[in-house]
């Protein structure tokens, strides 16, 4: 395999098996495009904008030897192309796991989320001259307070199991990615703590990532059900 193209392979290989199972009779994950695409669209815009900045700011970095070598402003095309691929898959595994765990395993999921916005903040708070970690944290932070308390979800708990589900196929995604690596991190501007090779903010970048596309793609579900 040309080395340029593994960063084109690894996206359409996290998206080829949830895009052939989307059409599974019990899941039908191709009836909620109608609300997926325009989620994914409004969400894929506000982190791809972070990522316009962060790149130019040389908060992480490509490695041309990895890419094709076409950019959309600063970013390679596989780079804009992570944020569809991505987060179609996280998703599906949020909807597969609705309709085949029939129970809320989680069960209680408040404890969760006063962890995670705790720590969200603590790392902002400590980490205020990391750009990664500041931005990182406080989205994260912010996008839960926004969800728990304004938008007020029903389903923190099906969401969290879908998100320690998700977290494997994204980590080794990330792993690839910074392995290589594809993507390089300055560790001036984030804590500079690896899981592996992957920077320990990914975790919450993960979670406001998946955490966004649900949050919007139920406000479209319910708008047109109230219609």
């Amino acid at each position: 395999m040309n080395s340029h193209y593994t960063y084109l392979v690894l996206d359409i290989a996290s998206v080829l098996f949830p895009l052939a199972l989307s059409f599974d009779k019990k899941v039908a994950f191709y009836k909620l495009w109608k609300y997926l695409f325009p989620a994914m669209l409004i969400s894929g815009v506000f982190f791809i904008l972070w990522d316009i900045l962060f790149t130019a700011q040389g908060v992480w970095g490509f490695n041309p030897k990895y890419i094709t070598g076409i950019y959309i402003f600063n970013l390679p095309l596989e780079e804009v192309l992570f944020f569809v691929c991505v987060p179609y898959s996280c998703v599906f595994i949020y909807e597969v796991l609705n309709v085949y765990v029939k129970r809320d395993v989680i069960g209680c999921p408040n404890p969760i989320s006063t962890i995670i916005i705790i720590l969200s903040l603590a790392l902002c708070i400590i980490y205020y001259d990391k750009t990664y970690t500041l931005v990182n944290a406080g989205i994260c932070f912010l996008l839960l307070l926004f969800a728990a308390l304004i938008y007020k979800f029903k389903n923190f708990g099906r969401f969290y199991l879908a998100y320690f589900v998700s977290l494997i196929p994204f980590l080794i995604c990330n792993g690839i990615l910074t392995a290589l690596p594809i993507v390089t991190y300055n560790d001036n501007e984030n804590m500079a703590i690896r899981l592996f090779t992957i920077p320990v903010e990914d975790v919450l970048y993960c979670l406001s990532l998946l955490l966004s596309t649900v949050l919007l793609m139920n406000y479209f579900k319910n708008r047109k059900a109230e219609d």
